[in-house]
């Protein structure tokens, strides 16, 4: 398995104000998803001129924010493997959210660190 990006990811109800401060940090948008799970939500990847990465995910559920690894890989189900052989157990209800173009699911560690891990599915 290949790991192809790794950053953190911030979970929070109030991303607008999240991105306001990474955006005067100097992170600018590079991408923003909005439909997953069925669901409308925002998750904007933001870089800055030193080529850092930082997602920051609209959960309105959250009582308070929490931060992430946001780690890509190149094959999934051996990610998941390494991940689980480890200790780490899906949240989420046990649900892998699969929104055509990614598969992602997020999973804590024995410790209670959180890995969020990714695998972009590319269209030829």
């Amino acid at each position: 398995m290949k790991i192809t990006t790794f950053n953190p990811m911030i979970l929070t109800a109030q991303a607008g104000d999240t991105i306001e401060l990474f955006q005067a940090l100097g992170f600018e948008r590079r991408h923003q998803k909005t439909t997953i799970d069925e669901r409308t939500a925002a998750n904007v990847r933001m870089k800055d001129l030193n080529g850092f990465n930082v997602d920051v995910v609209q959960v309105d559920e959250l009582p308070q924010a929490m931060t992430a690894i946001r780690m890509n890989v190149d094959d999934f189900d051996e990610g998941f493997a390494l991940l689980s052989e480890h200790g780490f157990h899906i949240v989420q209800g046990g649900k892998v959210t699969d929104t055509g173009s990614s598969k992602s699911v997020m999973m804590i560690s024995p410790s209670g660190f959180g890995i969020v891990l990714e695998k972009h599915i590319r269209k030829d």
